[in-house]
C-alpha cells in the first residue's frame, strides 16, 4: 500500500518519484474529529484519491503552482540577478590588488595567503549557520540583510585605516556573500520551482559576470581615481546596496510567515508536518545520514577544491613552463570565461531532466584534459588546457541545480544547501594550500598535478550518486 505520507494531498512526489511511481491508487488517512472539535481521534480513517499532479513539459517535476503578480515576478528576478553579481565581487576585486593592499598593509607572506583562504574559510563557516538563521528571520530578510553587511564590510575595508579594521570588513562582506550562497538555491525553490534549471542557469550567470567583473574592472576603476586601490575596492559597495531593496519589498510581501515554515536544519528534518517540524515525540533523521546529502557534499567539495587550485596556480604552472606573464593573466581569464556559457548551458539542460549522470561525466572529463594538458604539454596544449578546465567548472552551476532538483521543499533545499556548501568549502580550503605545499616539497609541478588529478575519482563517483533520480526527502522517509 502506498506510504500515505507521501501520496497524501498535498504532498507532492518528487521527480524520481514521478517517474517511476504507478497511477495514483486511493489510500487511507486518519482523520480529525471530536464532538467538540478539541480532540483527534486516530481510530478512524477516509478513503482520499491523491489530486494528480501534471507531469509533462515545463511542469513534470513539480505542481501547479500559484501565479503570482507580474510586478512582483520581475522584483524577483531582479533581486535574484542583483544578488548573484555580488556574490564573487568582494572576493574577485580584492585579487585584483592584492600586490598593492599587502604592500600597504606591509602584510607577510603568511598573512597574505590566510587573507587569500579567508573567502572559502568564512563560506564554509557562515554558510553552515545560514540555514538556522533563514528559519528565524526568514529567507528574505535574511538576503537583505546579507546584502547590507556587504556593502558596509566593503565600505569598512576601503575606508579603514587598520589593518585589522581591513580583515574585518572584509570578512563581513565575505559572510554577506557566504548567505547569499546558500540563500539562493532556497530562493529559486519557493518562487519558481518549475523553473529551477532556467532560474539556475540565470543567477549562475550573474555570479561568473560579477565575478568577473570584480577582476577585470577593479583596476581601471582604481586608475581613473588617481590609482587609489581603495576606490577600486571601494566602488562595489554601491553595487551591494543596490541588491538590498528588492528583497526588503519582498520580505514585507512574504509577512510575518516567511521565517515559520521551520523543521529543517542541518542536523535533522521534519517532513510533510507543520511549524514544529516534526509530530510530537518523533524523532528528526539527521540529514547528513542520507548517502544523498552526503554524495553531493562531497561532489560540490571536490569540484570547489579544483575551481580553487585552478583559480590560483594555474599562472604560476604556465609561467614555469615558458608562457610569458601576460599570456598566463590571458589564460586565467579564458577559463573565467568559460564559465559563462557553462552556467547557461548546464543548469538549463540539467532542469529538464530527472537523470544528469552524463553532465557529472561531462565536466570530469573537461577536467582531466585540462590537467593531462598541463601535465604533457604546458606550453604548447595551455590554451586548451585553460578552455578544458573552464568548461570543467561547469560542475559549480551543476552542483548548485542538484541542491534545488533533489529537494522537495524550500525549508529542505535550505538545510542540504548550508550542508553541501559549509562542508565543501571546508574541503575545497585545503586544495590551493596543498598544491602550493607540494610544489615547494617537489620542486615542479608534476606531483601537484598528479594529486589533484586523482581528486576527480571521488568527484566523478559522488557525482553520479548525486545525479541520480531521487530526493532527500523520499531517502529520509525509507528510514
Amino acid at each position: 500500500m502506498a506510504n500515505p505520507v507521501t501520496a497524501a494531498p498535498g504532498h507532492p512526489r518528487g521527480p524520481a518519484d514521478r517517474e517511476s511511481a504507478p497511477p495514483a491508487l486511493p489510500v487511507r488517512v486518519p482523520v480529525a474529529r471530536s464532538p467538540g472539535g478539541a480532540s483527534r481521534s486516530i481510530g478512524e480513517f477516509r478513503t482520499v484519491r491523491p489530486t494528480p499532479v501534471r507531469t509533462g513539459g515545463r511542469h513534470r517535476r513539480t505542481p501547479v503552482v500559484p501565479e503570482r503578480p507580474l510586478g512582483r515576478r520581475i522584483l524577483l528576478v531582479v533581486g535574484i540577478v542583483a544578488v548573484a553579481v555580488n556574490l564573487r565581487c568582494a572576493v574577485t576585486s580584492l585579487g585584483a590588488v592584492l600586490g598593492e593592499v599587502t604592500r600597504a598593509w606591509g602584510f607577510s607572506g603568511l598573512l597574505a595567503g590566510m587573507l587569500t583562504a579567508l573567502p572559502v574559510a568564512t563560506f564554509a563557516v557562515v554558510g553552515a549557520a545560514a540555514p538556522a538563521l533563514s528559519r528565524r528571520w526568514g529567507p528574505e530578510r535574511l538576503v537583505a540583510a546579507a546584502m547590507l553587511a556587504a556593502a558596509a564590510g566593503l565600505t569598512l575595508r576601503a575606508l579603514t585605516g587598520s589593518a585589522a579594521l581591513f580583515l574585518a570588513g572584509s570578512a563581513l562582506a565575505l559572510a554577506g556573500s557566504a548567505i547569499g550562497n546558500v540563500l539562493m538555491p532556497t530562493l529559486v525553490k519557493r518562487y519558481f520551482p518549475e523553473r529551477i534549471g532556467a532560474m539556475t542557469a540565470l543567477y549562475t550567470t550573474a555570479l561568473a559576470v560579477g565575478m568577473t567583473g570584480g577582476a577585470a574592472l577593479t583596476g581601471p576603476a582604481e586608475r581613473a581615481f588617481g590609482g587609489d586601490w581603495r576606490v577600486g575596492l571601494g566602488v562595489w559597495a554601491g553595487l551591494a546596496l543596490v541588491a538590498a531593496p528588492p528583497w526588503l519589498a519582498l520580505a514585507g510581501f512574504a509577512g510575518r510567515g516567511a521565517g515559520s515554515t521551520g523543521g529543517v536544519g542541518i542536523g535533522g528534518v521534519g517532513i510533510g508536518v507543520g511549524p514544529g517540524g516534526a509530530r510530537g515525540g518523533e524523532p528528526k533523521p539527521a540529514l547528513h545520514r542520507a548517502s544523498l546529502a552526503r554524495a553531493l557534499t562531497l561532489f560540490f567539495g571536490c569540484q570547489s577544491l579544483n575551481a580553487y587550485v585552478v583559480l590560483g596556480w594555474l599562472p604560476s604552472v604556465l609561467i614555469d613552463a615558458g608562457r610569458d606573464t601576460r599570456s598566463a593573466s590571458l589564460s586565467l581569464a579564458l577559463v573565467s570565461a568559460m564559465s559563462v556559457p557553462m552556467s547557461i548551458a548546464l543548469p538549463a539542460i540539467a532542469g529538464r531532466r530527472v537523470d544528469q549522470r552524463d553532465l557529472v561525466v561531462l565536466t570530469t572529463v573537461c577536467y582531466a584534459g585540462g590537467y593531462l594538458g598541463l601535465l604533457f604539454a604546458p606550453a604548447a596544449l595551455g590554451w586548451l588546457s585553460a578552455a578544458l578546465l573552464g568548461a570543467g567548472n561547469g560542475a559549480f552551476p551543476l552542483a548548485v541545480t542538484l541542491i534545488g532538483l533533489r529537494t522537495r521543499r524550500p525549508e529542505m533545499t535550505t538545510a542540504l544547501s548550508g550542508l553541501v556548501q559549509s562542508g565543501g568549502y571546508l574541503l575545497a580550503v585545503v586544495g590551493p594550500l596543498l598544491v602550493g605545499v607540494l610544489h615547494q616539497v617537489s620542486g615542479g609541478w608534476r606531483v601537484p598535478l598528479l594529486v589533484v588529478l586523482g581528486t576527480l575519482v571521488p568527484q566523478l563517483l559522488s557525482g553520479l550518486r548525486a545525479a541520480r533520480p531521487g530526493t532527500v526527502e523520499a531517502e529520509l522517509l525509507s528510514r
